[in-house]
């Protein structure tokens, strides 16, 4: 029996192209700025991008980090929405290792309105922790894979800019805001300073990300890179299959969409309650059934179906390349057989 694994899009295997491509890869020494691999794909990003510079990283955690550290200053204050992944999920390593504050702000799927984000800058006072940073998630993961408008990500830079905060896009998943709004990429790089997107999740390479802004940024942000541990050598081994994901992988992530909103409709009408299905990630809930999120994860797990627990009751599911539509029809199945 196939293992249905929709914890999370990271659990995509490399493709076979992307195998050969590490194989065969031409490399040098990163740190010497000396591998062709790795300078292809930062072209090629910044390109792509819109954006005058970009810097293979390791990871997302890594690279929001990174542009953390090279937009503020210890003591500064980091503007961040209350579920964002920075805020939840990556340690606590813009304080640990940052010296920055984080302030939360509530939100309706990831957007705060002018007049919310003005409520949340204080006046300059010598006893207030200077805010320099806001911070923007898009695709959002807590919100169920909501999704931000360029004009949404517009007027909340621009509203940012009027206090002289810096803009950084965590965009692990921006492709699929693209995809799901059929938009290029640059109508949303234009509005910020920087901006981290994964190519290890729907984009099915094995590992790392990619950072981009303006050339002052990337110089600042190639030294925290260092700081961090971050500086590899013959690196172009796993930055190859970074350039296919770049290249041949965004087109697809549509099927991965189409999935996740037949899955919807499945759950929908078995009773659960789903939040609304933009892109990749289903929420829902579980409590009609289960006391907690742990038990449906397990009920499913018994049928070869892996889901991550995300809340009490929440659970979630993520669409991927790996998945295809008879893998949903039986996820539908199992539930509707089981969940009662």
């Amino acid at each position: 029996m196939k293992i249905i694994d929709m914890r999370s899009d990271t659990v995509t295997k490399p493709t076979d192209e992307m195998r050969k491509a590490a194989a065969e890869a031409i490399v040098g020494d990163d740190v010497f700025g000396d591998d062709p691999t790795v300078i292809e794909l930062e072209e090629y990003a910044a390109d792509l991008l819109g954006m005058e510079k970009a810097l293979y990283v390791s990871s997302g955690t890594q690279g929001n980090l990174i542009s953390i550290l090279a937009q503020t200053n210890t003591g500064d204050e980091v503007l961040l929405e209350e579920q964002s992944h920075i805020y939840l999920y990556e340690a606590g390593g813009m304080s640990a290792l940052g010296g920055t504050i984080p302030k939360t702000y509530k939100s309706d799927r990831g957007y705060i309105s002018p007049e919310n984000i003005r409520s949340l800058i204080r006046e300059d006072n010598v006893h207030f922790a200077k805010s320099s940073l806001f911070c923007i998630e898009n695709t959002h993961n807590k919100h169920g894979g909501a999704v931000l408008s360029p004009d949404q990500i517009k007027e909340m830079a621009s509203t940012a800019r009027e206090f002289d905060l810096k803009v950084h896009l965590d965009g692990a998943r921006i492709f699929n805001a693209c995809t799901a709004l059929n938009v290029d990429i640059k109508e949303y790089t234009q509005h910020v300073d920087s901006i981290q997107l994964c190519l290890s999740k729907g984009l099915s390479a094995p590992i790392g990300s990619l950072v981009a802004g303006s050339k002052e940024f990337i110089y600042i942000a190639r030294r925290k890179r260092k700081m961090l541990g971050g500086g590899m050598r013959q690196v172009g081994i796993i930055a190859a299959p970074g350039l296919i994901a770049l290249r041949h992988m965004r087109d697809r992530l549509k099927f991965d969409h189409e999935n996740a909103k037949y899955l919807e409709q499945g759950l929908i009408q078995h009773g659960l309650e789903v939040f609304p299905v933009e892109t990749n990630i289903l929420v829902c809930n579980v409590s009609r059934y289960f006391e907690n999120a742990t038990q449906a994860v397990s009920s499913l797990k018994e049928h070869g179906i892996l889901i991550s627990p995300f809340g009490n009751t929440l659970v979630r599911f993520t669409t991927h390349r790996e998945i295809e539509r008879e893998d949903i029809e039986r996820t539908i199945s199992v539930i509707q057989e089981n969940w009662k």
